[in-house]
């Protein structure tokens, strides 16, 4: 009697085509970056050839030139904004996020529920309510009412992470520190605060980035201000600048770069941060 033998696949014959599949893609999602860079340098009088070069044959840096001369301001407020942010953000949801998490109190699962539905409110209508209070209280315009308006957009988000992630901490541990004498507060900053660093750094990059590249509650509340971050400065440049476009990519391309570096740098940190309460016990 004899037996059918099945031929062994090669995983290399046959991946081969997603690989392929999604390289194409990753080109077509990148081009646009591609094309900003290749714009900001660029001469303004080869923008308009047709068809226009794939590479800046006669490279110029004079649109980055013009990015140190009257962006810079814009780039410093942008990075005190989001780092207020961050600070802010981690503040109010670690310990929130802690309490959710171990102490467990009694309609915590409404609490998270509603975090959810903050994130779903439109942001123009949350600006719009900004507004009204601050301009009763003299906070438009300024920074601190800014960083306030921003956090708002990353603190339901950072909650639900810290929620997730310290609800995986070994019960071992905290009742451990308990049994030392520790209280509530020491238990959070000396054992679960550390032991949830992949958390923070979820939560630190998330908040900057939205606060980053915020425009609604910066265009609502300091939009005319001394100090405006680079959302705004991108903005205004291209209405008094439309026909310089090597300055203005250049300008976005600078404004890119400090969230590119911090997402290339904590990329680990927030693939653990994200997928932290996946798998429980």
């Amino acid at each position: 009697m004899s037996t059918a033998t099945t031929p062994r696949r090669h995983p290399g014959r046959t991946t081969w085509w997603k690989t392929a599949t999604g390289l194409v893609l990753t080109g077509i999602m990148l081009f646009p970056v591609y094309w900003m860079l290749n714009a900001s340098f660029t001469r303004d009088q080869d923008m308009r050839k047709s068809p226009p070069d794939l590479f800046p044959v006669h490279g110029t840096l004079e649109g980055y030139r013009a990015v140190l001369d009257q962006q810079l301001p814009y780039l410093g407020t942008s990075l005190v904004i989001g780092a207020g942010t961050v600070v802010l953000t981690v503040a109010l949801a670690a310990p929130a996020g802690y309490a959710l998490a171990t102490l467990r109190p009694r309609g915590g699962g409404l609490v998270s529920f509603l975090f959810l539905v903050a994130q779903m409110i439109p942001g123009i209508i949350m600006a719009m309510g900004f507004y009204a209070i601050y301009l009763s209280l003299g906070l438009l315009q300024s920074v601190p009412g800014l960083i306030v308006a921003d956090s708002t957009l990353a603190v339901p988000f950072a909650v639900l992470i810290f929620t997730a992630f310290m609800s995986g901490i070994p019960r071992e541990l905290l009742q451990a520190a308990k049994t030392d004498g520790a209280g509530p507060f020491r238990t959070f900053w000396s054992i679960a605060l550390p032991m949830s660093r992949n958390a923070v750094v979820t939560v630190s990059l998330f908040a900057f980035l939205w606060s980053w590249s915020d425009f609604v509650f910066a265009g609502t509340l300091v939009n005319g201000g001394a100090h405006e971050p680079i959302t705004l400065g991108i903005y205004h440049y291209i209405g008094n600048n439309n026909q310089e476009w090597n300055a203005i990519m250049a300008t976005a391309v600078v404004a890119s770069l400090p969230a590119a570096v911090i997402l290339v740098l904590a990329q680990r940190y927030v693939a653990a941060g994200v997928a932290a309460g996946a798998v429980k016990d």
